[in-house]
């Protein structure tokens, strides 16, 4: 086998699960995930301090569809304390010398969307949002009343945070759908309801694409995020952290980032990676996540042709450079026996291509969990077993 041409292409996988839910991780901090079954609306109770389930309905225009799940969609305000400068300075012999120098104001710095998720508070939002060091953040309902919020788990891999209010009466909550199900060419619909100049903000498109690599961020942080859903409804600021629904008015994705390289492009994390988080959070009180260490590239038949390689699918595994070995040093795959230049053909028996990447397969295990790697070295097919762990989260630092 040819050696291969790695310098642009490599990936770190780390491979997870959380609960019952199927997750896994490509990419420097990236993530996707699927759940066997679709959540079903269930009818709201009489009782108003019991939250109120956005009903799913057929055959109901967008309108419709926007004023039932928009009592659910939240503005995210953050504010920080902010020292401005001491009077006294450099250039105060240039400029005059601000009046507030040395004084203490609290004031908003940011902001975003985020959609209620439980009748307990629970609302999901981007990690971008709510990642500011020092940050107070606070939640407005779309009946205009505020709460103080708690960031409760950020996804270490993800633009997801769960973050939560304390409710004292009933809240709308939205309907979670199934994003495996999620078909190209399909209606979407992005709601967003930031405070400013981006507030209430709905816009419509299709599915323009599945299983997307995007860097999201918010200019002081980013994660890398594989499996993204690409739309060409807008996605801005106002949006940012909101629902990304199908006609039915179900949740199948988080608005988290636009191209800047094109028009009319947006992104959004499939939820079903968001359950993951949720439902990390309920059993552990964090994130959780198993992983397999090894960084990879996935292979087709341009880039396969292109360095040499006799298969056309599977993943390489591949070096990035000084510092970033193909092979985690201490992690399950050094401990299996993985080598660099490895191509992983099947795992758990399931073949491994670009429409199925490893972490849609591994994504079905957890910490703990045995999985089985079909392996091809030097023209010969060899079998390993590795054992999950679980990740380090200093290793993303």
């Amino acid at each position: 086998m040819a050696k291969a041409k790695t310098t642009h292409f490599f990936q770190w996988l780390l491979f997870s699960l959380i609960g019952g839910f199927v997750a896994g991780l490509i990419g420097s901090l990236a993530i996707v995930s699927s759940v066997s079954q679709k959540p079903e609306a269930v009818p709201a109770p009489e009782d108003s301090s019991v939250a109120e389930v956005v009903p799913v309905v057929q055959n109901i225009s967008t309108a419709d569809v926007v004023a039932a799940v928009s009592p659910a969609v939240v503005s995210i305000i953050v504010e920080a304390d902010v020292t401005f400068g001491q009077p006294g300075g450099l250039f105060d012999n240039f400029f005059a010398p601000d009046p507030r120098g040395g004084e203490t104001i609290r004031q908003q710095v940011g902001g975003g969307s985020g959609f209620i998720i439980s009748d307990d508070g629970l609302i999901l939002t981007n990690r971008h949002v709510v990642d500011r060091d020092g940050g107070i953040y606070s939640v407005v309902l779309s009946d205009g009343r505020e709460f103080s919020a708690k960031v409760l788990a950020n996804d270490p891999l993800n633009d997801i945070a769960l973050i939560s209010i304390e409710v004292g009466s009933g809240v709308p909550i939205l309907s979670l759908g199934d994003s495996d199900d999620i078909k190209i060419g399909q209606t979407v619909i992005a709601i967003g309801n930031s405070l400013g100049e981006f507030s209430n903000s709905v816009t419509k498109g299709i599915v323009s694409g599945i299983n997307r690599r995007i860097v999201a961020g918010n200019g002081v942080s980013s994660d890398t995020i594989e499996s993204a859903i690409q739309t060409d409804a807008a996605i801005n600021q106002g949006n940012s952290g909101g629902p990304l629904l199908n006609e039915l008015g179900e949740v199948i994705g988080i608005n988290t980032a636009v191209s800047q390289n094109g028009q009319s492009i947006g992104f959004a994390i499939p939820i079903n990676t968001a359950k993951v988080v949720v439902d990390s959070y309920k059993k552990h009180g964090r994130v959780v996540r198993p992983w397999l260490g090894i960084r990879y590239v996935l292979l087709n038949t341009e880039l396969a042709e292109l360095n040499g390689i006799d298969d056309k699918s599977g993943a390489l595994v591949v070096s990035g450079g000084i510092g970033s070995p193909a092979i985690i040093p201490g992690s399950p795959a050094q401990t299996a026996g993985l080598l660099e230049g490895d191509i992983i053909v099947k795992i758990n028996n399931e073949d491994i291509n670009e429409m199925r990447p490893p972490s849609h397969v591994i994504g079905r295990s957890g910490v703990g969990d045995v999985i089985q790697l079909t392996v091809k070295r030097d023209g010969k097919e060899l079998k390993f077993s590795a054992i999950l762990e679980e990740l380090d989260q200093e290793l993303l630092r």
